[in-house]
């Protein structure tokens, strides 16, 4: 736990009396060795003198008035080494006396402690306590008093002073810091939020405000515990207050610059009189790099990602509310922006927010409402032409927005966390539609289904797509569970158990946009997979780059030697189609085969093109299919 440091306690002696003055000086100030005036009475008062205890040691200062008094409490408040204790003189002719004084003191340093030596003709306790009001800071020391009492007062009151200090240190730190990280928190923050916009306008100089979010944070609470959680948001916070006190990187113009943990893996950076957009990129640049190293957690390593919203003063907002809001919203449109996470805030945003939000809203009714549907896009068999699957594509036509594009509300539904509850509908709606079929005696080799990677490394996903076989009827190898590159790279350990779970259940997988994230060949060899799908930019370079042709060849190479099948997606064009033919790709799917069908279109389809050639599809629904 933070300790205050101990200093030496500071005693202010105000008295308009010079020798009074020498006599304080004798009582409080440190003997030296030779010095045996008082002896006697610190043997009385300390215990013997030959015992290891030693009396206090003070730092001793004087004013002759009220008003110099005065002047020195301020400035030691200033300084940040204040008094702790002040014996005041109850008359000083002919300033104030000690009652005001003490009333002026108390107005520059509330704990300072304080003894007013004063005649029994002086004042009354009940006009003290009128005037200063009740207090324990305060004691009367009658005069004429002896050496025993000054002693005992300074000792207890400067130790009383010592001890509120402390109290009020810790007490500010629970106010003002992040317990875990030692970070200022959201409290602090905002103080500091306000004065340094008050500071930029009165200089007219812009300031930066900087949102951070650890992207799939929730993940590593959930899997390692919160214990390991709360580990990697202390290695995040010594790395963000390292990385912006760098001052290689950030030099003179980011004095002051301040970093917070607002709460949960929000954490904020506030850059004072920045001069260019492009320095706060920079600085974001910088915090980004320096947050995706990979962080050791005991025998774990994990790597997370933060997404980075900036808000400029005064251009974005004039006020703290509206600065950290436009922030927050930048933040957002930041998630999953490659190839590093931070956005400065634009109006625009705003727009699309609200765009978000009635998605949002809508898309948590959707099931309810029977608004989603599937359709199905053949997959076809290069060497025989005939249809070797179906991928399972999830449409959603909305009563209030319409017909709402895929790669808009899938984001959402994964961010929001609704993809669970979507997801399992896709699986179970799938297996049992192919089930239907092969009760109509249409046959279909397999149904794929495209599954998120928040969906897939869910501790249900498992139990659900068995549920999916079971109440269906699907045997496991009718199914093709399609997950991203992306995710074997980032969640390996858990998706190769995961992998082998399934691959044990006999149900099949295919990696999806193979080739555009950086797999290890090693890894790769390791996974139980049966398929690989090569990125649609690839395919659609076919016609324009040497580069996607040999990045093509080499897939389907490797995968033979694998013993994988390739699947070739987003093929549009006849150049393309026979590319992929020469080069012994085994299956494709895309417009120039087949657009998705409906249920109703697809169950034609299956009839009609049982033994059809490919060749005879020229890109839209083949002759005689009814369109809907």
């Amino acid at each position: 736990m933070h300790q205050e440091p101990i200093m030496t306690p500071r005693i202010l002696i105000v008295d308009d009396n010079q020798s009074i003055h020498d006599d304080f000086k004798k009582i409080l100030t440190k003997k030296n060795a030779a010095d045996t005036a008082l002896d006697d009475l610190e043997a009385a008062l300390f215990g013997d003198s030959n015992q290891s205890f030693s009396a206090p040691d003070y730092i001793i200062d004087f004013a002759c008035q009220g008003q110099e008094a005065l002047a020195m409490v301020e400035q030691a408040e200033s300084e940040e080494a204040p008094y702790s204790l002040a014996f005041v003189d109850g008359r000083m002719p002919p300033g104030w006396d000690g009652i005001e004084t003490i009333v002026h003191l108390w107005k520059a340093s509330p704990e300072l402690q304080i003894v007013l030596c004063t005649a029994y003709a002086d004042y009354t306790w009940d006009e003290i306590q009128h005037k200063l009001g009740d207090t324990d800071s305060l004691v009367i020391l009658k005069k004429p008093f002896d050496i025993a009492e000054v002693l005992q007062l300074a000792h207890t009151m400067t130790r009383k002073w010592e001890l509120n200090r402390q109290i009020q240190g810790r007490l500010h730190r629970l106010a003002y810091f992040d317990n875990l990280t030692g970070l200022p928190n959201r409290t602090q923050f905002l103080e500091s939020l306000n004065k340094t916009l008050a500071i930029a306008q009165r200089k007219q100089k812009q300031a930066a405000l900087l949102f951070i979010d650890l992207n799939d944070f929730k993940r590593i609470n959930d899997t390692l515990g919160h214990s390991m959680g709360d580990k990697l948001l202390e290695i995040v916070a010594k790395r963000l207050a390292g990385c912006i006190r760098e001052s290689d990187l950030l030099g003179s113009t980011c004095e002051g610059s301040k970093t917070a943990r607002l709460g949960g893996d929000e954490f904020t950076v506030l850059l004072p009189e920045v001069e260019s957009e492009q320095f706060v990129a920079t600085v974001a640049k910088r915090i980004f790099h320096c947050l995706t190293r990979p962080a050791d957690l005991d025998k774990h390593q994990v790597m997370v990602t933060p997404s980075i919203g900036i808000a400029l003063f005064p251009n974005d907002g004039k006020d703290a509310e509206t600065l950290m809001k436009c922030a927050d919203m930048a933040m957002y449109f930041a998630k999953n922006r490659e190839p590093e996470n931070y956005r400065f805030y634009q109006e625009s945003m705003n727009t699309e927010a609200l765009k978000r939000l009635a998605i949002e809203t809508q898309l948590r009714h959707a099931l309810q409402r029977q608004e989603l549907s599937l359709v199905y896009q053949p997959q076809f068999d290069l060497n025989t032409g005939a249809v070797s699957g179906l991928e399972a594509l999830l449409r959603w036509d909305n009563q209030e927005l319409g017909q709402i594009p895929p790669k808009e509300f899938i984001l959402i539904a994964e961010e929001t966390g609704i993809i669970y509850d979507l997801g399992h509908w896709v699986m179970c709606t799938a297996c049992n539609q192919v089930k239907t079929w092969h009760n109509m005696d249409i046959e279909l080799p397999r149904i794929s289904v495209n599954v998120s990677p928040k969906e897939f490394i869910h501790p249900d996903f498992l139990s659900n797509v068995k549920t999916a076989l079971d109440e269906s009827g699907l045997e496991p190898g009718g199914l093709q569970i399609e997950i991203t590159e992306t995710l074997l790279m980032e969640h390996y350990e858990g998706t190769a158990k995961i992998l082998e779970e399934l691959s044990r259940m006999g149900v099949q997988i295919a990696i999806d946009d193979f080739g555009k994230g950086y797999s290890s060949l090693n890894r790769l060899h390791t996974l139980t997979i049966d398929c690989l799908k090569i990125d649609r930019s690839f395919v659609n370079g076919i016609s324009v780059g040497f580069k996607e042709q040999s990045v093509i060849k080499a897939i389907i190479s490797m995968a033979s030697a694998m013993n994988l099948k390739v699947i070739a997606e987003g093929v549009e064009t006849e150049n393309q189609f026979t590319f992929l033919k020469d080069k012994h790709c085994q299956e494709a799917q895309g417009y120039r085969l087949s657009l998705p069908l409906t249920t109703e279109q697809a169950e034609y389809f299956l009839r009609k093109t049982k033994t059809s050639e490919i060749s005879t599809y020229p890109g839209q629904y083949p002759p005689g299919l009814p369109c809907s």
